[in-house]
């Protein structure tokens, strides 16, 4: 027996019963569950998303309506629609992802918003990306100042291959990618700017429990969710000219905390951003320059 709103895998499937199936099991998961039903039933149909509107009567064979139960479920498991459909749009670019890397996130665009006005058009600087991922950040400075060369590092090699794709599938020529965690593999290059995006969650944070499909290591910092940024703040001023700056992003509520550290460190200058929504997201700070 077919429960209410779950998929009957026949080949009689009608597009929009699939949709309305599909639409009432993902509203326990998603905020857009008849979005979610589109763009996965467009994907096992191998069609564009407008050919549902206008073939709602079409029947589904028994391979698509597999393929798009299986989606559908995994999707109402936790997984992110990213993770399913491959791809993620950030700062206009369409990028590869894979549970190696973090989905790419819409307040994530703050700070390659103040990384950018901090980097004149036509510049030639030297630009370093710590943990970056799927590449998200470095692309888009990259692609934003053709001029400057960006140096993105991580530690994991495949996360290090998917930025490496998306900057071929994207054409973007002035990146370089490095296997290694944090600054290790800048040792005696020199950069303009440094950002990074690093993990800031606590261990024992319940949200945590919740992202069972992204990489641990990309989200987990220790016991106050402040362990890389504290690494970070250490070991940057050593590859950043004099008067240089470093921007992190970190969580909502750890503006003062990390403001404290980089002033431990001896950072100047230090200044928080706040996200789309107003809440503490960026916080950038500039190294001392040299006094003679």
């Amino acid at each position: 027996m077919v429960r209410e709103g779950q998929l009957s895998l026949n080949e009689n499937l009608r597009i929009d019963a699939a949709l309305d199936a599909a639409t009432k099991q993902l509203q326990q998961c998603s905020d857009s569950p008849r979005l979610d039903a589109e763009l996965l039933l467009a994907r096992a149909l191998d069609v564009q998303r407008s050919y549902l509107f206008a073939h709602p009567d079409d029947e589904m064979d028994a391979d698509a309506a597999r393929r798009f139960d299986t989606t559908v479920r995994n999707r109402v498991d936790g997984m992110p629609m990213a993770y399913i459909t491959g791809e993620k749009e950030f700062w206009s670019m369409p990028l590869i992802v894979s549970p190696a890397t973090l989905v790419p996130r819409p307040d994530t665009e703050v700070l390659v918003e103040q990384a950018l006005s901090r980097i004149p058009r036509r510049a030639d600087w030297q630009i370093a990306d710590l943990g970056t991922g799927s590449g998200a950040i470095a692309l888009a400075l990259a692609r934003e100042r053709p001029v400057c060369h960006v140096t993105a590092t991580d530690l994991s090699a495949d996360a290090l291959a998917v930025a490496a794709e998306n900057a071929r599938q994207l054409a973007v020529p002035n990146i370089a990618f490095l296997q290694g965690s944090w600054t290790e593999p800048l040792d005696g290059k020199e950069f303009d700017i440094v950002v990074s995006n690093p993990p800031y969650v606590a261990s024992d944070d319940p949200h945590l429990a919740m992202l069972l499909h992204e990489p641990v290591g990309a989200l987990d910092a220790g016991d106050d969710g402040l362990d890389a940024i504290r690494a970070l703040a250490s070991s940057v001023a050593d590859i950043l000219r004099p008067g240089g700056h470093l921007l992190l992003e970190h969580g909502a509520r750890q503006a003062e905390s990390v403001t404290e550290i980089l002033q431990q460190t001896g950072w100047t200058d230090i200044q928080t951003v706040n996200d789309i929504e107003g809440r503490p997201r960026v916080t950038v700070a500039s190294k001392a320059c040299d006094v003679d």
